[in-house]
């Protein structure tokens, strides 16, 4: 059965002396908008999600190059497969209809039925040009520090040559290397049953992904982001007593901004009062990270 309530929650993280999301474009520096505010993007977020839920034996369509289990070179290779994958009939518009494509790879692959994904396969495939878009329920935006963010730059050498006969030193190039002291991010998402009827996304599937927020850094560590230098705080669940829910996710959402603007405690008594006085009757659970 899919996601029976809706669902909005808040990931607290603190950042202390690491990159939590480097942009490429810049140098790998600490992504900021141009108020100088930390973000990490959404994409960031979804990657680390999908790769603790890899790590809980759960099936994943996009994985990364470092933790991919089934030596699959490409996502088509993958979803082509008839060993990890669906096979090539399925994209088949010739041979299997849109809607049983769609329950087909949503019932394969978790990330697919939360986030979504798109299979775009073109007329040389037998598929007659139809690509199968599939809507997610999972959203999850990108976090942003609560104030804006001090960068620390440290200047490196870097060890890359591998020529030579191992008589000679090699030749090391400079480099740069950049952290954020420390700060606070948060970020929000949502779960929408209405889209989780599509995707066949459930209750189950939403308390896995409820358990493994807390854990979200856990196995992520590197040179960037040494191991306890990025900690989840606090998760914050509410889950409305309806599919549409009793209020909308950008009010549910501005409740928690607003006590956070204030500078108001993050302790769970606090935050609790502060979030039961401004939404009654939608009582929030407020989960410690590890």
């Amino acid at each position: 059965m899919s996601l029976n309530h809706k669902i909005d929650f808040a990931i607290i993280f603190t950042v202390n002396h690491a990159n939590p999301n480097g942009d490429p474009l810049n140098g790998n520096r600490p992504r900021q908008d141009y108020q100088g505010f930390g973000e990490v993007t959404d994409v960031c977020l979804k990657r680390k999600l999908r790769d603790r839920l890899q790590e809980a034996e759960q099936t994943i369509f996009v994985q990364s190059d470092e933790k991919k289990t089934d030596g699959m070179p490409s996502l088509r290779t993958r979803a082509e497969s008839a060993e990890f994958g669906v096979g090539k009939d399925v994209f088949n518009t010739k041979k299997t209809t849109i809607a049983d494509a769609t329950k087909i790879v949503c019932a394969k692959w978790f990330d697919v039925r939360a986030f979504g994904q798109v299979f775009a396969y073109s007329k040389s495939t037998g598929s007659e040009g139809i690509s199968l878009p599939i809507r997610g329920p999972v959203t999850i935006q990108s976090a942003f520090s609560l104030e804006p963010i001090s960068i620390e730059s440290t200047q490196i050498t870097k060890s890359v040559s591998g020529e030579g006969d191992g008589s000679k030193k090699s030749s090391d190039t400079m480099g740069m290397k950049h952290r954020v002291d420390k700060a606070t991010y948060v970020s929000f998402g949502a779960m929408t049953p209405q889209l989780a009827t599509k995707t066949g996304f459930s209750d189950e599937d939403a308390e896995i992904i409820k358990t493994l927020l807390p854990r979200l850094f856990e196995g992520d560590a590197s040179s960037a982001r040494p191991e306890g230098s990025m900690v989840i705080e606090k998760i914050i669940w509410w889950q409305h007593n309806s599919k549409s829910g009793q209020y909308s996710s950008a009010k549910v959402h501005q409740t928690l901004r607003h006590h956070l603007e204030q500078g108001l405690p993050l302790d769970n008594s606090a935050l609790n009062d502060s979030l039961m006085d401004a939404l009654p009757n939608l009582t929030p659970e407020i989960i410690e990270g590890f």
